[in-house]
């Protein structure tokens, strides 16, 4: 049977018609099904560390609500921006969610040249604020962060600081400036490696977060300044950065991210499943009692507002500094 190039034209139309349709159909199918296959949350720290233990608890709980596994991927490097480099990639599926400290979200983006913008990416929900200070080791001769930069002073000698990321290292790096106290800096791939590298005697100083109560009680190490705007609850004692004499203030916000225009059906049951888990007690209490993590207010709306504001804020700040060069 003989076919007219018109005819067959219209055949080859109607076909690519079809398979275009049957592609929405399956594909909204799909995501109306959002989970049908195991996710993945990426964590920007190394196993072990308290962010990593946050993020394979939260996976496990979400697990349970999606009825799909959640698997952990340590993305570490530059405080989340490495992760977050890798987050910004990914198909906004539903299937690749960070649990990520949202400096890199806020304050990276005005200290450092990187591919992503903060506009990249959906901001889920808030899960803990990491309780977080600088430490020593617990035989070193200074009792608060600001002895040990008095000490390092007086003693003519550099101060060797490990940080998480850019906010608490600009931090000790102002702090240091101001005490006319020379710096030498390491990077850090997380808590774990702060805490081998203060109690093997390779740093001075550390930044690390709540991961640091264990070996506080174990007496291996001593919290010397509080990051946060209070004292810590469980080592009352010890002064914060503002009341040492610092303006400075370092908080380790913890949040759900997911790669810009997440698909809505999947968003939908994902914030659903974040609901859950912010009213529910045993969640909370293995944030707040297990890991000795801050609570803090869950929601798309109020994680995106505090996005938006520490961005400003830091951004403001940044500027400021500059125009003091």
């Amino acid at each position: 049977m003989m076919y007219k190039d018109g005819e067959i034209l219209m055949k080859k139309t109607i076909i690519l018609g079809l398979g275009f349709i049957l592609t929405v159909v399956f594909s909204s199918a799909n995501a109306a099904d959002y989970p049908t296959r195991p996710i993945t949350f990426m964590t920007m720290t190394q196993p072990g560390a308290q962010i990593d233990r946050l993020t394979r608890g939260l996976s496990q709980r979400m697990s349970e609500i999606l009825g799909q596994p959640i698997n952990v991927k340590n993305v570490t490097g530059s405080h989340g921006t490495v992760m977050a480099t890798e987050l910004s990639k990914a198909k906004p599926d539903g299937y690749t969610i960070g649990v990520t400290s949202l400096t890199a979200y806020t304050y990276a983006p005005h200290h450092a040249k990187l591919i992503y913008k903060p506009e990249n990416f959906d901001y889920l929900s808030m899960v803990a604020l990491n309780s977080s200070g600088f430490i020593s080791k617990s035989d070193k001769p200074w009792k608060t962060l600001k002895e040990a930069f008095a000490w390092h002073k007086k003693n003519n000698k550099a101060m060797v600081a490990m940080f998480h990321g850019a906010d608490d290292r600009d931090a000790i790096m102002r702090i240091a400036r101001s005490e006319g106290v020379k710096l030498s800096l390491i990077p850090s791939k997380g808590g774990p490696s702060v805490i081998k590298a203060v109690t093997g005697g390779h740093a001075d100083v550390g930044y690390v977060g709540a991961i640091l109560y264990k070996h506080v009680e174990a007496g291996s190490i001593k919290l010397i300044a509080a990051a946060l705007g209070d004292r810590l609850p469980p080592i009352p004692e010890v002064p914060t950065l503002r009341e040492q004499g610092y303006d400075e203030q370092v908080e380790m916000l913890v949040a759900l991210v997911a790669p810009k225009g997440l698909d809505e059906k999947a968003k939908a049951k994902l914030l659903a499943a974040a609901d859950k888990l912010a009213n529910d007690k045993d969640t909370q209490d293995f944030i707040t009692s297990n890991l000795l993590m801050r609570p803090v207010t869950w929601g798309e709306a109020h994680v995106d507002k505090m996005q938006k504001d520490l961005y400003a804020s830091f951004g403001a700040q940044a500027q400021a500094l500059a125009s003091m060069d």
